[in-house]
């Protein structure tokens, strides 16, 4: 006959341990949002219109 042997887990020391990934993962999106906040400004910053060359456009008329 097998026995099962589990170790009961109090509830606390889950949660303790849970904690601190939970943190990193509130932190980590916060750092990551702000990052890709500054990536779209700095896009929008080099796709401005007055830091483009002027393209001479010649119109043929035939």
């Amino acid at each position: 006959m097998p026995t099962s042997f589990s170790l009961p887990l109090p509830t606390h020391l889950l949660l303790s341990l849970s904690t601190a990934p939970l943190l990193l993962v509130l932190v980590g999106s916060r750092a990551l949002a702000g990052a890709l906040q500054e990536i779209g400004q700095t896009s929008e910053e080099i796709f401005r219109g007055d830091r483009l060359p002027v393209l001479k456009i010649s119109s043929t008329q035939e």
